[in-house]
């Protein structure tokens, strides 16, 4: 047997203040997205803006369904978005935010294992890593200089 430590690097904002200026109006264009969200059972909201490499920002935000696997989450509907729409566009960086309207939510809250997969499919098909920030509704603000910090063991094509 042998053992293996895997180490991730995460950095954390307190506040939208800290951000740099393009960062901050990324995640506003997010907030607006979240705004947008239809979660009529979780109450949960989020809202997802993406920067490419063409300055185009294309937003998401969570549709829920009865059904619930029909359903989608902001930053899959933010990605399939952008790559049926601009296809050889590389996303550069990922704003993410999620709010409940049951509760206020003051802690990052980085994506679900189904978008981290998803955020993995696209980095690597463009060979390029994607800055990801999160949060809340408010408070601090996480950063991953790549997804391969949120997802360490990814599943991707050579598996298959």
């Amino acid at each position: 047997m042998k053992k293996v430590n895997i180490e991730t690097t995460l950095y954390v904002y307190d506040n939208l203040k800290e951000l740099p200026k393009d960062v901050v109006l990324l995640m506003e264009q997010a907030i607006e997205a979240r705004e947008k969200a239809y979660a009529p059972y979780s109450q949960f909201h989020v809202g997802t803006a993406l920067l490419l490499d063409n300055n185009e920002v294309i937003t998401g935000s969570n549709q829920e369904n009865a059904s619930y696997p029909s359903g989608l989450c902001a930053e899959r509907t933010a990605i399939y978005y952008a790559g049926a729409k601009y296809p050889n566009a590389k996303i550069v960086r990922m704003a993410i935010t999620a709010g409940s309207k049951l509760k206020t939510t003051s802690e990052p809250i980085p994506p679900c294992g189904a978008c981290r997969q998803a955020i993995a499919e696209y980095e690597i098909k463009q060979n390029t890593p994607i800055e990801i920030y999160f949060m809340g509704e408010t408070g601090k603000i996480g950063k991953s200089n790549s997804l391969a910090n949120l997802l360490p063991l990814v599943f991707d094509k050579s598996s298959l």
